[in-house]
This record gives structure tokens, sequence and C-alpha cells, in this order.
């Protein structure tokens, strides 16, 4: 019963932002609404939005942080962290708007995408980009460009 107050709660503070309007339950299928885009796209809106995605994840009693990845000027995929309303360690902001990205392009190659975080990426998820092909990070209230995602191997 808490997750399911925390999650409505999150979904309302998603929708007053106009990016999302469900948040699938564990195993169940995403509904995926048009992701709104920013009435003047650029670097600042990107980074605006990882910010209003951290601000919705905060509300709902998960972590602070927020993440997007942009493809040709457009959002193409976003996430909140998640890893405490999904109890799901793996939940960080930058693997969901990853997700939500290769779900939304219908693949798992995101060549030329931009992913816009708002605080730099851990180990795992400048990994999971590296991966992904994200062309480059930007991260920060900044916009710190921190350039291509690296891979630093297995310890």
């Amino acid at each position: 019963m808490h997750l399911d107050h925390k999650r409505r709660g999150f979904i309302t503070g998603l929708a007053s932002l106009s990016v999302i309007t469900t948040v699938p339950a564990a195993g169940a299928q995403a509904t995926e609404a048009p992701i709104a885009p920013p009435l003047r796209p650029g670097r600042s809106a990107f980074l605006a939005r990882a910010f209003a995605l951290r601000d919705a994840a905060v509300r709902a009693g998960d972590q602070a942080y927020g993440a997007v990845v942009v493809k040709d000027g457009k959002i193409v995929g976003q996430g909140p962290s998640r890893v405490v309303t999904n109890t799901d360690a793996t939940a960080h902001a930058e693997m969901e708007a990853i997700r939500d990205a290769s779900r939304r392009l219908g693949t798992r190659d995101l060549s030329g995408c931009i992913l816009y975080s708002s605080s730099a990426p851990c180990a795992m998820c400048e990994t999971a980009a590296y991966w992904a092909g994200i062309a480059k990070k930007v991260h920060g209230a900044e916009g710190t460009d921190s350039g291509a995602p690296r891979y630093g191997g297995c310890r």
C-alpha cells in the first residue's frame, strides 16, 4: 500500500510536468505516452527537464536524480530515479532514461544521442551509456559536457 501511495504521488508529479502519464507496476507493460517537447529545445531546456524529473523523484520518495536522452534535438527517453519506488538497485535515472529511449526507438543502439542528467552518472550508468552508443553526456546545473561515455572494464 505504501508503494502504491508513492507511485500515485510520483505519477501526479510527473503528469504536472506533462512528461509521463503512467508508471507501470513491476512486471507490467509500459503505456508509452508521447514526451512533451520543451518550448525552446536546447541544452538548458533538456537539463531543466532532467532536474524536473529529479524533483518528481524526490516528491515520490525516491533518490534525487533525473535524466533525459536526446536525439536530433528531441527528447526520446526520460527517467527519474526509481531505485526506491521500484525496489530496483539498477533503476538509476540514467538507466531508466536509456531504457525508455530504447523502448521508444525500438533499438538498443542509441548512437548519436546525448544523455542529459541532473548529476554526473555513476560507473554503472556510464557503462550502460557506453554500451548503448550514447555520443556524449551533459550533467549538472552548469551543463558540464563530460564527453563520450567510457567503459572502465570489469574489476
